[in-house]
């Protein structure tokens, strides 16, 4: 029997939201935009919430501020595996795959607007001294953060699927890890065979 593909650990799912933080945000209407998404922790450690910004014409606001139950969905490394990289010829070709989805309610922080924009900052590009800042913009920014706001995704449910080789026979997974050109999607194989 092969484990099943949500079962993954805590750090996955951390690491997977920290390493690629564009998400699809999905309203009931389906309406859907992709944003940058900040995890912020509860007192267990776990992911509560995401905080996160857009522009206020965005389709979605309109659609939140009605309805403010939607779906994250973060996908982080992916890949076809082509039969051609095994060595058994029965072997039929897949796709291998890390992605997480959180069932959230969306509340509108309008205030922390200014203070998301920095925490976006300094998560990609690295703290205050060392990045560009908004204050660079002049008296531009005062019009820029105007047109956007900010919001705090609170999750109620998180449903991980790591789909990244664990249903493989150990010789057959060696030869993917070992063939595979995309060596991201390599070292996350790895990296969830380790656990």
């Amino acid at each position: 029997m092969f484990p099943p593909f949500n079962d993954c650990s805590q750090d996955d799912i951390d690491r997977l939201v920290g390493e690629f933080p564009l998400a699809w945000v999905v309203t009931r209407d389906f309406n859907a935009t992709l944003l940058p998404l900040l995890a912020e922790r509860g007192e267990d450690g776990r992911i509560a919430s995401f905080l996160g910004h857009c522009g206020r014409r965005n389709h979605i606001v309109g659609d939140l501020r009605a309805d403010p139950a939607a779906l994250i969905l973060f996908q982080g490394p992916s890949g076809y595996i082509s039969n051609r990289i095994v060595s058994e010829p029965d072997w039929g070709p897949t796709w291998n795959y890390a992605a997480v989805r959180f069932l959230v309610d969306i509340e509108w922080v309008e205030e922390e607007t200014p203070a998301a924009v920095d925490r976006l900052l300094d998560h990609m590009d690295g703290p205050e001294d060392q990045r560009w800042t908004p204050k660079e913009l002049g008296a531009r920014y005062h019009g820029m953060v105007e047109r956007i706001i900010a919001f705090r995704a609170h999750v109620r449910e998180v449903r991980p699927t790591f789909k990244l080789g664990q249903d493989e026979s150990p010789p057959i997974f060696a030869e993917i890890v070992s063939r595979h050109g995309d060596r991201q999607l390599a070292a996350w194989m790895e990296a969830l065979a380790r656990e």
